[in-house]
């Protein structure tokens, strides 16, 4: 009866134990699961923020678009950085507290990216706008003084010179470099390690479940993103040190500046917290027993079976496995079918990498839409159309379960598809803003061949005007001015937004000059005609993005569906590495270098170098963004034919329908896109 009661007593307590390590392992696994959606978001929502502040970074530092796409690529370049490391190193330490690392780095550089506003001086968009811009910023703009303006121009220059030390002109943009390579370091061990910390401690068949849940909830990032976006495009550069009413320009002024830096702070302080519970979280959760006697994951198997091959082989000779390495690399690279698709998705995710970093500078210059607006707008079309079309694609592939060779056609379908839709983007670009000084004569008769050196006309040639000056007019006739002397006006009223300028002997009305013609600060708007197109065009960029995400699936199946089974992880690995050197770093280099190229007006720092651009060029800025686009489209969809050439070739009286394996695959693949997507970061695969 006592060894009974023994027996009772010790039966209970082993239950009791087993179900403190259920309630354990339940706690550990849920508060790793949110710390991970967390994390997924704060890194999602630091990329859109980068993206959309692209703009504002150019203007405040001065600095061309081809400097701009250095600065985001950097982020690529600390991603392969430690890359390897992670790669090698992430599962035999300790997990959680890496990602925590990494959250944490991540955090920093989104936190040093917003450094610099802090040790810059005030923002300064005109030469003409005094140190302190609290001050009275209207009564310095010269206007046409005969004989007397070139002095007063250089008094203006001499002040500017003294006080403008720790503007724009100097190298600060350098932290933002650091900050984002900094931000890519960081970001490189939470989707690899974190997902598989996933799938080796979910419960037997959960892991699917979580891990669509983790892409779902990741989708919050980027709504965040833009709407935080969009709210600080609005707000001035300098909000909380300037007094706002003394600044004269507005949000759809090429020169204005949001307060880009504070979306920075805020990414980078939910980065910051999101590391914290990683660090409290054990290397291993323990599964319950009856799970662990159920099922063990297969990583674990494997990680088991590879520690036991390495003790067994310590003796082995190093040279053979770097030997076997290069084989099964020269074997990968010598598989035609491998190849083209390796070539062609590189062709298209650069597309897709210079399209998402300039895609809102684009609206902005070419249709007169303010950072603002841009952002809410795309952020309201982007996501639900992209979601969409990755499921849509996903179940089409599954409803009808396509052969490789189907997979192969139906990809080069949806792309066919979204570049016929992309080539309407031609028929879409706004005509030229009639400019004094750049597209025309300074008295506004004559269009000119060419905007660079144009010569002053009759009505400010004696005006002595600086003509690097950027303080633009709109006259009644529709034609802007680049500034109040090269307009000729001689007098000015009014302070403040609300200045006019009064006597402006370059605009004519109907043919007559009069010198009582007054002008009001800004640009002219855009026509009735460009606004049209602008409606049109965000129609067919919400095909384009149905239809690209649409193949997005297919195209990841194409990757790891045409080499061995074995080679499959190196066959990914090497693809993601392709994609990110020679994709994510110089396309948003070359594509701003052309961009460059359309410019009509730049500005001119105090060193007296090349700035930012004022105004493009708007036929030649459509024409060579989306001729690069086309250019990088067109090739990748001839190799989706020789691809499907070869596949019927090599599958040739094969039935390779989606086995059960393949299926799976088509589920790991819809995955896949959205997790790329949500980390826009890398911010390749909208």
């Amino acid at each position: 009866m006592m060894d009974q009661n023994q027996h009772l007593s010790k039966t209970a307590e082993a239950q009791r134990s087993e179900e403190r390590k259920t309630r354990n392992y339940c706690n550990g696994f849920k508060m790793f699961l949110a710390a991970l959606s967390l994390s997924f978001i704060s890194k999602t929502l630091s990329a859109i923020i980068m993206k959309g502040s692209i703009t504002q970074i150019e203007r405040r530092f001065d600095i061309s678009s081809s400097t701009v796409g250095l600065i985001d690529g950097s982020f690529e370049m600390g991603n392969l950085l430690v890359i390897l490391f992670v790669s090698y190193f992430g599962a035999k330490l300790h997990r959680p507290k890496l990602i925590g690392i990494g959250c944490f780095v991540m955090g920093i550089g989104s936190i040093l990216t917003a450094l610099p506003h802090f040790f810059m001086g005030y923002y300064r968009y005109s030469k003409d706008t005094p140190i302190n811009p609290s001050e009275n910023s209207t009564s310095s703009l010269s206007t046409c003084l005969i004989n007397q303006n070139l002095l007063l121009n250089r008094t203006s220059l001499e002040i500017v010179g003294k006080g403008w030390e720790k503007e724009s002109g100097s190298h600060m943009w350098i932290y933002i470099l650091l900050g984002n390579m900094l931000r890519g370091i960081g970001e490189t061990p939470i989707t690899p390690l974190g997902i598989s910390y996933i799938d080796d401690f979910a419960k037997e068949g959960h892991s699917s479940f979580y891990l669509g849940n983790l892409f779902a909830v990741t989708m919050i990032g980027p709504i965040i993103g833009f709407l935080l976006v969009s709210l600080l495009s609005k707000m001035y550069v300098d909000v909380g040190y300037v007094d706002l009413s003394t600044i004269r320009i507005t949000p759809k002024d090429s020169r204005w500046v949001g307060a880009w830096w504070l979306g920075f702070l805020v990414a980078g302080l939910i980065s910051v917290i999101s590391s914290i519970p990683f660090f409290f979280l054990p290397k291993n959760l323990d599964k319950p027993r009856k799970e662990k006697k159920a099922s063990v994951s297969l990583r674990v198997q494997n990680e088991e079976k590879s520690q036991m091959a390495h003790l067994t082989k310590q003796g082995q000779n190093v040279s053979e496995t770097v030997a076997g390495f290069f084989q099964s690399l020269k074997n990968i690279l010598t598989n035609p079918l491998y190849v083209i698709t390796l070539v062609l998705t590189l062709l298209q995710a650069s597309s897709h990498i210079g399209i998402i970093t300039y895609v809102f500078k684009y609206v902005e210059q070419q249709y007169g839409q303010s950072a603002s607006e841009t952002s809410i707008l795309f952020g309201f079309i982007t996501i639900p159309t992209f979601a969409s079309g990755v499921f849509t694609g996903g179940y089409i592939i599954k409803k009808f379960k396509f052969t490789l060779v189907g997979i192969a056609k139906f990809s080069f379908c949806s792309h066919m598809l979204s570049f016929l839709f992309h080539l309407l983007n031609f028929a879409l670009i706004c005509e030229n803003k009639s400019v004094a000084g750049l597209t025309l004569t300074y008295d506004g008769n004559n269009p000119v061949a060419s905007h660079i050196n144009v010569p002053l006309s009759y009505c400010n040639y004696d005006c002595n005007c600086d003509q690097s000056q950027w303080e633009p007019l709109c006259g009644d006739n529709g034609i802007t001015y680049i500034s109040p002397c090269l307009a000729g006006c001689k007098s000015s009223s009014g302070s403040k937004k609300s200045v006019m300028f009064h006597n402006c002997s370059c605009v004519e009305v109907n043919g007559f000059q009069s010198r009582n013609n007054s002008m009001k600060l800004g640009e002219c708007p855009k026509n009735d005609q460009c606004t049209r197109k602008f409606y049109v065009y965000i129609v067919v960029q919400i095909f384009i993005f149905f239809s690209s995400a649409l193949g997005s699936t297919s195209n990841i199946m194409l990757v790891f569906k045409n080499v061995e089974p074995e080679l499959k992880s190196l066959a990914m690995g090497f693809h993601s590495l392709t994609i990110r050197t020679l994709g994510g770093i110089p396309a948003p280099i070359y594509f701003g270098a052309l961009i460059d190229r359309a410019c009509m007006k730049w500005s001119v720092n105090n060193y007296g170098k090349q700035g930012s651009c004022r105004i493009y060029n708007s036929t030649l800025y459509g024409n060579t963004f989306f001729g690069l686009t086309t250019g990088l489209k067109l090739p990748a969809l001839v190799l989706y034919v020789v691809l499907i050439s070869v596949m019927k070739k090599k599958y040739q009286g094969k039935d390779i329908k989606t086995s059960e394996n393949e299926r799976k695959s088509v589920n790991e693949a819809n995955l896949e896109p959205l997790s790329s997507d949500a980390a826009v970061d890398r911010e390749t695969h909208i």
